[in-house]
């Protein structure tokens, strides 16, 4: 809209009204984020795979998409903003059809209700908030003061998982440090010219994707604390990986360390969120969540922020 209504001319308005769009649709995503992670802690955190692979299928497809519309307005007059037009249409439609969904269907899925009524018996209050709007009824047994004497609060939740919160934040520091800004302006001149740095992000997704479904075999699972922190630490290396291989290396090396760093997120993310809620109530599962994905998100900030970490020494950068 915001296009179509400059004509696609640019100017300090429009980038502004840009800036501001941008940012509501991160605020829009952290808090749709949190929501359903902290539901489906408290309801089965295994869930938790399945939506987290979802955001990786969205990813592959958003990869998909932009390949489909380089190629297809390549040699066209003004193809960059044509393709995005495109791009942004059916990405905005699917995006609304899954609000819709989440909006009416998602509250009245049988398993959707009996979780919450169970979360609802354990003291949740936002939980019996949600019944209510799906048209249930439903009175706790405990005491407020019982659910609250009960529970833990979110300090003492954050201190027992302090080492899964701080390993997320860690794994989206390097992971956003380096993706999608580092493959778009590190990278060299390759022979696939100006598909090379898209075709590093569809690599990534794909691998990320492939990362988020291997927790569901049971010997790639990784459970143990102490481990997760040795891998999460372990992927650090990846940083003069990457420096050298951009300054070095060939394409074939560069598309290999993407890999890494797509299958080792999409594995490790999944892992501690499916892992952490474990052995909690409900509620607590739920706050749980809400905590972990405040995480997640600061790293993502402090990783896009630390990008411009490249460009230090490199000519004409600034």
């Amino acid at each position: 809209m915001l296009d179509l209504t400059t004509k696609g001319q640019g100017g300090i308005g429009p980038y502004i009204g840009l800036c501001a769009v941008v940012s509501l649709f991160g605020i829009a995503d952290a808090t749709v984020k949190g929501g359903m992670i902290g539901d489906l802690s408290l309801m089965c955190p295994e869930l938790i795979q399945s939506f987290m692979a979802g955001l990786a299928v969205a990813g592959a497809l958003t990869s998909a998409l932009r390949l489909i519309t380089k190629a297809a307005f390549e040699k066209s007059n003004d193809r960059l903003r044509k393709g995005a037009m495109i791009f942004l249409v059916i990405s905005t439609f699917i995006e609304f059809l899954c609000v819709m969904l989440y909006a009416y269907v998602f509250p009245k899925l049988p398993i959707v209700k009996c979780y919450r009524q169970k979360a609802a018996s354990e003291g949740s209050q936002t939980v019996s908030a949600d019944l209510a709007a799906a048209g249930i009824q439903y009175q706790s047994d405990m005491t407020n003061y019982d659910s609250k004497s009960q529970r833990l609060s979110k300090k003492d939740l954050l201190l027992q998982n302090i080492d899964h919160a701080v390993n997320l934040f860690l794994i989206y520091v390097l992971t956003l440090s380096i993706f999608p800004g580092f493959l778009y302006e590190n990278t060299g001149q390759h022979g696939l010219g100006t598909w090379y740095a898209l075709v590093l992000v569809a690599v990534y997704n794909f691998w990320d994707l492939v990362g988020r479904y291997m927790p569901l075999v049971k010997w790639l699972q990784t459970k143990n604390r102490k481990a997760l922190t040795i891998v999460v630490l372990s992927r650090y290396l990846l940083v003069p990986a990457f420096y050298f291989t951009a300054k070095y290396g060939d394409k074939g090396w560069m598309i290999m360390l993407i890999s890494i760093l797509g299958l080792s997120t999409g594995h490790l993310t999944v892992c501690i969120l499916t892992v952490a809620p474990k052995g909690y109530m409900g509620p607590e599962k739920n706050a749980l969540g809400n905590l972990l994905v405040t995480f997640i998100l600061g790293g993502a900030l402090t990783g896009i922020s630390l990008g411009w970490l490249w460009l230090v020494g490199k000519k004409d950068a600034f």
